[in-house]
């Protein structure tokens, strides 16, 4: 088959595109400039358009026009908007079973329903047998359809246990004791008891959730339990000794500029810029001698005025006795005396 080549004729036919795909386009405005055509085949060419139109940049106009063999004139094939090299596109389309989510569901919503979903498994068919079935009917509720799988009784247990009813949460960390010991858990059926209850308490954070038996809260029943010991306990304060507290006093403006200077300096590992000292040596001031003049002294005889002489009372003093010990007579050594020289 040979090679499809530009035909003359469809190739002239751009104002016979522009005009359809102005037809198509919400406004005029939309249709920019013309891009160039494309040939799709024997006598089969696709003309593009700009689109202009807000949210689709990037996007093209494209006109297929064809002709019959022998013909003069162009047919308009299809006329649609395509995305370009550019284009802004959308995600994926994802059925609406694969993109939903846990709480996603609301009222009236319905899931697909899964014939082979692996977390369900067919429940118990009677056997006839009154023990086997009294067990598996009465006690573990297995008279369904489809009851849990080990995967889905598995993932379950994950998903709770890792969950913000398990025992890593804020409020488990702090709790005194654990959902363990709680007279407000009622523990689950099957295996799935023997790590999962129910919590019954009004005034608790986790009324009926599904809570593990090593989770806590604030409304244990037995409150006065003590608080156990952490496994992370809080560390030790540190105590930054290199740290130069500052301190204003009261300095003038200038002694407050370079102390802030100093600090900052310290902070940063930088020399300190010593201010030079102020000579403050006081001169000694003179002091003018000024002669003092000497008031007259006003002279005036004194009365001689008699003095009374006070009369003392004698009083007898006794005389206290004294006791006369015996003076042990202590020799004293005499230093030897030297002999006068002769005149």
């Amino acid at each position: 088959m040979a090679a499809a080549t530009k035909d003359a004729v469809l190739g002239s036919a751009v104002d016979l595109a522009r005009d359809v795909a102005i037809g198509i386009a919400e406004q005029p405005s939309d249709v920019g400039d013309y891009l160039g055509l494309v040939v799709e085949g024997e006598r089969l060419i696709s003309h593009r358009f700009a689109c202009t139109a807000k949210g689709y940049r990037g996007w093209e106009w494209t006109v297929t026009v064809a002709r019959v063999p022998r013909g003069r004139s162009a047919t308009v094939c299809e006329a649609e908007l395509l995305p370009g090299q550019d284009a802004i596109l959308g995600q994926a389309w994802v059925p609406w079973a694969d993109r939903l989510r846990p709480g996603d569901i609301g009222p009236g919503d319905v899931l697909p329903f899964k014939a082979d979903d692996p977390r369900l498994e067919p429940g118990w068919t009677p056997t006839g047998d009154p023990e086997l079935d009294e067990v598996a009917i009465d006690e573990l509720a297995l008279a369904r359809v489809r009851v849990l799988s080990p995967q889905g009784r598995d993932e379950a247990a994950e998903r709770w246990y890792r969950g913000s009813h398990g025992p890593t949460t804020a409020g488990a960390l702090a709790s005194s004791a654990a959902c363990g010991s709680c007279g407000f858990l009622v523990p689950l059926q099957g295996s799935l008891g023997t790590v999962f209850g129910v919590c019954a308490n009004e005034w608790s954070p986790d009324d009926g959730r599904v809570v593990s038996v090593d989770h806590g809260c604030g409304a244990h029943s037995e409150t006065d339990a003590g608080t156990p010991p952490s496994d992370w306990p809080a560390p030790a304060p540190l105590i930054d000794e290199m740290l130069v507290d500052v301190v204003d006093r009261g300095a003038p403006r200038g002694g407050r500029d370079r102390a802030a200077a100093a600090a900052a300096a310290v902070a940063a590992d930088l020399p300190v810029e010593v201010a030079p000292v102020e000579d403050t040596s006081v001169e000694e001031a003179t002091v003018a001698e000024v002669p003092v003049e000497e008031a007259p002294v006003d002279e005036r005889p004194v009365e001689d005025a008699p003095v009374e002489e006070a009369t003392v009372a004698e009083v007898p003093v006794e005389e206290a006795p004294v006791d006369e010990a015996p003076v042990e007579q202590v020799p004293v050594d005499e230093p030897p005396t030297e002999p006068e020289p002769e005149r």
